[in-house]
């Protein structure tokens, strides 16, 4: 964990943060408010906020503005903030808790990795990818509003999916005392700990696939039960939020931003006759995810000479704002294809649903996380998928002769790959400013 700590902390932005949504959303809960101050112009001491975009002005009857904005992101990492913010206020830095919390992610998949029979080597070279060759870097590194949110998901997510395969090897053993519950205690933990996720991310609610197939409880219904009751906690207490605060059982401000993102943002390819949730968004988004392309040859200003790294994005390579293909990006998860003959393994079974419906959910929405170095939203189901990726890497290395030398050649190339990619779009990433 401290070697990734320090590879976040040393590739952050040498910038402030200034897209710190959820520094404002502690400081007005700190303050008792529920909306945060906005628009706020710049200051000696703050970069202010009137530059946000994801924030919708509170007005009065008669349509005011009454200097409030509500934004639309679910708020637990502003809960975690909170005793930061009330100590250092609005100097508090966003990024640094990434890096910190993102560092933690690692050490997380780690401790999952060593709940499925996979050899060490493999175990540290799948942390290693999921920590420096996937979006995770980008992430954690960054810091800002929407990444801190994937940072936070991730890390929960990890935790719960590690306990339902620690459950799962434990659900002949009884119960302590002898007792055997309606429901599994450690199924319950899973459950809460996926259900606190969601308050960070909110498609993370349809990995709950994994928790029909994998934990404790001996039966389906068991698990399910037992995962429900957990989930409904912090997923209940998010609902009453969303119900107190808006007067809706689901944040209606991201329909608002929708609708200003259609005609502000053209270039993105919105479409006003779409909803927000679109399975019409599919096909499109679906070229971002697996096809997107770096920009080949870009545009350069008159006189103007391509250069390696260039701030004004004149070069021969540079990565795409909108989103770029994950088999790209992070092309070690093409890995988890080796797992598909194993699909009566309820562990892989489990990870593949769970990571097909984050993922077509993902796919429906209108926008695919713009601006970003590879597939944000990949992290949502990450955490899943690493299960499969973990078991096929495994059937290959455990291959006979020439063919276990070839298929850890596979891995570990494919992995480095997937690093010096994800290298590539930090250092780009900088140049540009994102």
């Amino acid at each position: 964990m401290l070697a990734f700590f320090l590879l976040y902390f040393l590739t952050r932005p040498f910038w402030p943060t200034v897209y710190n949504h959820f520094v404002w959303q502690a400081d007005a809960y700190l303050h008792g408010q529920v909306s945060i101050q906005y628009p706020v112009a710049p200051t000696a001491t703050t970069p202010g906020n009137d530059f946000f975009n994801d924030v919708v002005p509170v007005v009065d009857a008669a349509g005011n503005k009454t200097g409030r904005g509500m934004i639309p992101f679910p708020p637990l990492p502003a809960v975690i903030l909170l005793p930061f913010v009330a100590i250092w206020g609005m100097a508090t830095d966003e990024t640094l808790l990434a890096v910190v919390l993102g560092a933690l992610d690692v050490g997380l998949a780690f401790w999952l990795l060593g709940r499925l029979p996979i050899r060490a080597g493999l175990r540290a070279a799948l942390t290693i990818f999921l920590g420096a060759g996937t979006a995770l870097w980008y992430a954690s590194s960054l810091g800002t509003t929407w990444f801190l949110a994937h940072v936070v998901a991730v890390g929960l997510t990890l935790a719960a999916v590690a306990i339902a395969l620690d459950a799962d090897d434990r659900s002949t053993e009884p119960e302590a005392g002898g007792s055997r519950w309606l429901l599994d205690r450690r199924q319950v933990v899973a459950g809460l700990l996926l259900g606190l996720a969601v308050t960070s991310r909110l498609t993370v609610v349809f990995g709950a696939v994994f928790l029909l197939f994998v934990g404790g409880g001996g039966s389906w219904t068991r698990r399910a039960a037992s995962a429900a009751v957990g989930m409904a906690i912090p997923v209940g207490a998010l609902l009453v939020y969303n119900l107190v605060v808006t007067g809706t059982l689901f944040n209606p401000v991201y329909e608002s931003l929708y609708q200003y993102e259609v005609w502000a943002y053209p270039e993105l390819n919105y479409h006003a006759a779409w909803a927000l949730q679109d399975i019409r968004y599919i096909p499109q988004n679906l070229g971002i995810m697996l096809g997107g392309l770096p920009e080949i040859m870009p545009a350069c200003d008159a006189g103007v000479a391509r250069e390696l790294w260039s701030s004004a994005g004149c070069s021969w390579l540079v990565p795409n704002p909108v989103g770029m293909s994950l088999l790209l990006t992070s092309p070690a998860w093409l890995v988890a294809a080796a797992a598909l003959p194993l699909l009566r393994d309820r562990r892989v079974l489990g990870g593949f649903l769970a990571t097909l419906a984050i993922a077509i959910v993902n796919l429906m929405h209108f926008s695919q996380g713009w601006v970003q170095f590879g597939y944000r939203f990949s992290l949502d189901f990450a955490p899943f998928l690493l299960v499969p990726l973990a078991l096929g890497a495994e059937r290959l290395a455990a291959r006979h002769g020439r063919g276990a030398a070839r298929g850890g050649l596979l891995v570990g190339g494919l992995i480095a790959v997937s690093i010096a990619v994800e290298t590539w779009g930090l250092v780009w990433a900088r140049v540009l400013g994102w």
